[in-house]
């Protein structure tokens, strides 16, 4: 089905999103809110991105539900309520377009006999309004049904100080193993992993890492788990090995971390960031920070992905610049290879990864100019905008495209509205072919998220 193309943000659609997610907030002030996505000032990553320095679970993300206070007294809950419109008409004019409402509610035991606990999250994602003919937006199960799953029912085994295993059904954080939360509900895993953390001397030097197999993956919009490998594209059923590690000191971090799914798929991701121990006259916050990152992909043993071999790399700088209430981004990507690259189990963790492109074709290059703002006069108010300028890639078949993304978030002050935003997101591609062509894409997004 196709429609015109709209020429202009088609505000009337969101309105029954945002009475939906205003009328079902509770208000609860006694407790923490969650965010679902970085601060656009403080952080320049895109939402459902997991860079190396998140990864392996011990730093206090939400997800986790860290311990607070003595974990052998603690019962930790997690709720976390969704409304979200998504409308994209692509560039042969065909639609995706839904809204939908949903989140999760989840709890973790104390540590029984200072050792094992236990945590179950149900998720959902219900449908508001959704035509079959527009489906594709990952909000609902095919074809714009509504899912309930239980996600999440872990043992979490406290091997020793700082060390865990987690063995079941949980949310993970790694660049390419990730919750990809940037619909209603994440991605969870059965796996079974190791993870921990480890002073290094007495200068703050501090080690992170993680061990683990991952068998099945119950992706953003499903209520199944399914074989690693068959998410992945492959006929056979295989699980994925991980290991990896984070070194840590002062405002410098380097680590990496492999992937390999036996007959598949081989995933190597390392990536560095430091922040320069200077202070331009700018701002008082003017510290320059930079980051690298490389990535390689091939296939492994019988090459059962796509019948015969391949192999692909990409690497990536970035530059982030705070300056008072503001924050300016600079960062380029290059593909390399005889295929694109791949991230069949999470969000893709390139630096020039935004809202709908991931701009890691083989042959690609990519620059993107980032600015968020936060907006002084308006308390709890953000903006950024972004553009990405792509290169053609190999493929003669596929051509160069650029992206305009432009994303307004307010969070509003006060402790009885701790956890709740709203955010705006739009995104404008352009294909430059022998014909360009756009693709739009709009969202809003009212989230209230919470634990204790």
């Amino acid at each position: 089905m196709t429609r015109p193309r709209p020429t202009s943000i088609p505000s009337a659609r969101a309105a029954p999103l945002l009475a939906a997610g205003l009328i079902g907030l509770p208000f609860l002030p006694s407790v923490r809110g969650q965010e679902p996505a970085p601060d656009p000032v403080i952080s320049s990553i895109e939402q459902g991105q997991t860079q190396l320095d998140e990864s392996f679970g011990l730093r206090g993300r939400h997800r986790h539900l860290e311990t607070q206070g003595d974990p052998a007294s603690l019962t930790h809950f997690k709720f976390n309520f969704r409304t979200y419109s998504f409308d994209r008409v692509k560039f042969d004019d065909s639609v995706s377009e839904a809204i939908a409402a949903g989140g999760w509610v989840g709890a973790k035991t104390p540590f029984f006999l200072d050792r094992f606990s236990f945590g179950v999250t149900g998720y959902t994602s219900q449908k508001i309004q959704g035509d079959p003919d527009e489906d594709g937006t990952l909000l609902l199960e095919p074809v714009q049904a509504g899912y309930s799953v239980l996600g999440e029912a872990f043992l979490d085994a406290r091997l020793a100080d700082r060390v865990h295993l987690y063995a079941g059904r949980k949310e993970f954080d790694t660049p390419f193993i990730n919750p990809h939360d940037n619909r209603l509900t994440p991605n969870t895993f059965q796996a079974v992993v190791i993870q921990g953390a480890a002073g290094l001397g007495s200068g703050g030097a501090n080690l992170k890492y993680g061990v683990g197999y991952f068998d099945r993956i119950k992706n953003r919009n499903e209520d199944h788990f399914i074989s690693m490998a068959v998410d992945a594209g492959a006929e056979v059923e295989r699980g994925v090995f991980t290991g990896g590690a984070l070194f840590e000191k002062d405002d410098f971090t380097i680590g990496a971390i492999d992937y390999h799914s036996p007959d598949i798929l081989n995933i190597f991701y390392a990536q560095t960031k430091w922040t320069l121990p200077v202070t331009l006259p700018l701002a008082d916050n003017a510290v320059p920070a930079f980051a690298l990152q490389f990535i390689d992909q091939r296939s492994t043993g019988d090459e059962l992905l796509t019948g015969g071999a391949f192999a692909a790399q990409q690497v990536g700088v970035k530059g982030d610049l705070p300056v008072g209430d503001a924050l300016f981004t600079a960062a380029y990507t290059l593909a390399g290879g005889d295929a694109n690259l791949r991230s069949p189990w999470s969000a893709y963790p390139g630096y020039t990864t935004v809202q709908v492109e991931d701009f890691n074709r083989a042959g690609e290059g990519a620059l993107l100019l980032r600015a968020g703002y936060d907006i002084p006069w308006f308390e709890g108010l953000s903006a950024y905008a972004l553009f990405v300028n792509g290169s053609d890639p190999d493929d003669p078949a596929q051509y160069r495209k650029d992206e305009l993304d432009l994303n307004l978030q307010w969070e509003p002050p006060g402790e009885c509205l701790s956890g709740l935003s709203v955010r705006l997101r739009y995104a404008l591609v352009e294909e430059h072919g022998p014909v360009t062509r756009g693709l739009r894409d709009f969202r809003v997004i009212c989230n209230y998220g919470l634990e204790n």
